[in-house]
């Protein structure tokens, strides 16, 4: 396994690839990997030739009160799982290689970053936005993976491929869970024992939307206070958002109609959880 940190190199590699008619997958990550983005890089490993992972901690994807200094990084540990799956190259660029001096230019998406996560987080998309289009520039993959846990984050990054013609396959696995249903993150190294009890909590409110959409409420309202009503009897919680939207655009529905998708993202102390469900709509019998 190759380990690059020059974008310049990691370009270069990839050219030399393609112009052997290699297909090369990427699969984009902030390190700290899990059993997660090992089933991403499992699934990605069956659909190209060769297989870039790359390890950045992006720092404009991070608010002024958020945890990049304390964000996790073992990258030795991470090395070795990419290894042992067969990545063909870590690419690890430096804050200072992919943000040089001089750098000035951002990617927006305003539609999409305008709701919950885009809300909460004011300048989060628009750093994931800059830094995917970097990393496809640099890596020139004809396929990306990215996990369903960060929703929104995938419709966003469809958007983009589409709206500035990038020509990447974008496909987006679903969420690998804990034994209780909890959304595997990097994040819940963060939480206490009693606290990672407390933790699923998330989860049980999705499965209480999701569970009364399948007795036919149809009301977005009422599906978004079932989900509401779980997170309030846990008195450590408390609620960003709680949304039952359109898949496809996220925006928020007053009637559940074929197929929504239910958003989540509460504080648990000091740590922060997100997570989601799709659910596709029983149609009613005649």
């Amino acid at each position: 396994m190759k380990i690059i940190r020059s974008p310049s190199a990691m370009t270069a590699w990839s050219e030399g690839l393609r112009r052997e008619s290699v297909r090369i997958g990427l699969v984009p990550t902030m390190g700290a990997l899990h059993e997660g983005h090992q089933a991403l890089i499992r699934a990605a490993r069956l659909r190209c030739d060769a297989l870039a992972v790359s390890i950045f901690v992006n720092p404009t994807q991070f608010g002024p009160r958020e945890d990049l200094t304390n964000y996790p990084r073992p990258i030795s540990r991470d090395r070795a799982l990419c290894e042992q799956e067969g990545v063909d190259v870590c690419f690890e660029p430096s804050v200072q290689a992919m943000y040089p001096e001089g750098f000035q230019t951002t990617v927006n998406l305003p539609v999409i970053a305008r709701r919950w996560e885009g809300e909460v987080r004011p300048h989060h998309f628009s750093g994931v936005a800059t830094v995917v289009s970097k990393l496809f520039g640099m890596v020139r993959p004809q396929i990306a993976l990215f996990g369903q846990k960060d929703f929104q984050q995938s419709v966003l990054v469809h958007r983009l491929v589409k709206d500035l013609n990038l020509g990447v396959k974008i496909v987006v696995r679903p969420t690998v869970r804990e034994h209780d249903g909890l959304a595997m993150s990097s994040r819940n190294v963060y939480l206490s024992p009693d606290d990672r009890v407390r933790a699923v909590t998330l989860y049980r409110s999705l499965q209480a939307g999701a569970e009364v959409i399948q007795k036919g409420v149809r009301d977005g309202k009422a599906v978004q206070a079932a989900m509401y009503q779980v997170i309030k009897a846990e008195p450590s919680m408390t609620i960003d958002y709680l949304a039952v939207c359109d898949p496809y655009t996220i925006e928020p529905l007053s009637t559940v109609t074929s197929r929504v998708v239910l958003l989540g993202a509460v504080r648990l102390r000091s740590v922060r959880l997100i997570d989601n469900l799709l659910v596709t709509v029983p149609r009613r019998r005649s």
